[in-house]
């Protein structure tokens, strides 16, 4: 059911599918706010989009490295710097180039088009099983969720008879609201089975992801720093791929208009993708920067040492950056929003993402051409609590 906007910290508000009004005038009248963080400290929330842009650009004055582990106090030294190793959203250069290096080669798009025809057949199981289910079914369970979950899986590696558990432990690690207490157990009992995996590959390296990882850099990264980077990897790879297949769905759903084009024009969808991308912004923040420096943001100037929290929703909904840009419309040009951030940290899965959705999409669209919601969307059941937006379930017919 949808959580009221006002009862949530400011950078998770939405009224739907739309950030909260209150978070476009603070983007719009001041640029930067205060607020609280889920790290426990006070921050400023950076809301303009060129303004985003400039902190996720400048890791110098901006720096990933200096931001605290979330809900870390359970954790002595020793484990959590074991914890952070390998982890490239809490890096800074040289040591964030280094393994990014590793890594960009795995996901360029060429490579990615190799993937396309076992991404098709996985989408195409996924939907017979959404037939299968009957009517009304479960988008996310059926379709949303297995999707990127078993392409992921598979990209790394991972037993599919493992998925269940770790979608469980991704959910609860991206849970704002999570103990700290709790978080650390979750934590840890990823990192077990994530040390297990790498571990395996250590002795036997196969074709897979972490398997061409332990092969080609074997000598240069640290069992730590493996651990780290296929954990970061499978959250990354499952959670936003799948709730933008959800909420993509339900916002051309909210939009017929728009959902024809596509339908009718197979060619649109390279554009409506970065469109919906850009109007959805689930990933809420991209993970806080610790600034350096003095700084001057939107003519305010904050001190050395202060948490900043970039809002993606509020910058990819600029004025400055987009015409009319709470419409969605999926002839536009969005190049440039910063769904996947942006700099040095930009998603290094962004072509994977992509090309998941560029496929999935039009499948579902042409399977059930009458696809339609099953209740009101008052309904719609959000998951409002989490660093990515998205939805718990949702019920369609057809």
């Amino acid at each position: 059911m949808m959580t009221r906007a006002n009862e949530l910290p400011l950078q998770l508000r939405r009224t739907g599918l739309d950030p909260a009004a209150e978070l476009a005038r603070a983007r719009d009248d001041e640029g930067v706010v205060r607020v609280e963080t889920p790290w426990g400290v006070p921050g400023y929330l950076v809301c303009r989009y060129e303004d985003v842009r400039t902190v996720l650009t400048d890791p110098a004055r901006f720096s990933s490295a200096l931001t605290p582990f979330r809900g870390a106090g359970p954790l002595d030294p020793g484990e959590l710097a074991r914890m952070r190793a390998g982890q490239l959203i809490a890096l800074d250069p040289p040591e964030h180039t280094r393994l990014r290096r590793m890594l960009t080669p795995e996901f360029t798009v060429h490579r990615m088009r190799r993937l396309e025809p076992r991404i098709t057949e996985i989408v195409q199981a996924a939907l017979d099983d959404l037939e299968r289910a009957g009517r009304p079914a479960d988008l996310v369970a059926h379709f949303a969720v297995p999707v990127p979950s078993l392409v992921i899986c598979e990209l790394l590696g991972v037993p599919a008879a493992d998925r269940a558990a770790f979608q469980d432990r991704s959910a609860r690690l991206l849970d704002t609201s999570l103990p700290a207490q709790e978080l650390t157990v979750v934590r840890r009992k990823e990192r077990a089975y994530l040390a297990g995996l790498v571990a395996r590959a250590q002795v036997d390296p196969g074709e897979d992801l972490l398997g061409t990882l332990v092969r080609e850099h074997g000598d240069e990264i640290g069992t730590d720093e493996l651990i780290g980077l296929a954990g970061q990897l499978l959250l990354a790879g499952h959670e936003t791929t799948s709730n933008m297949l959800g909420l993509g769905t339900l916002a051309l759903l909210r939009h017929p208009d728009q959902l024809a084009m596509i339908r009718e024009d197979p060619a649109r969808i390279e554009a409506a993708v970065e469109e919906l991308l850009r109007w959805l912004s689930i990933a809420q923040s991209p993970p806080p920067r610790v600034t350096t420096t003095e700084v001057e943001i939107a003519g305010q100037v904050i001190p050395a040492g202060a948490m900043l929290i970039c809002s993606i929703p509020a910058a990819n909904r600029d004025h400055a950056f987009a015409g009319d840009p709470d419409r969605l419309d999926v002839t536009r040009e969005a190049a440039g929003h910063v769904a996947f951030g942006h700099g040095v940290h930009h998603c290094v899965g962004a072509p994977l993402a992509r090309m998941e959705l560029r496929i999935a999409l039009p499948m579902l669209l042409r399977r059930f051409p009458g696809l339609a919601l099953a209740d009101p969307f008052e309904q719609v059941d959000f998951r409002v609590l989490s660093f990515v937006f998205g939805l718990n379930s949702l019920r369609v017919t057809w």
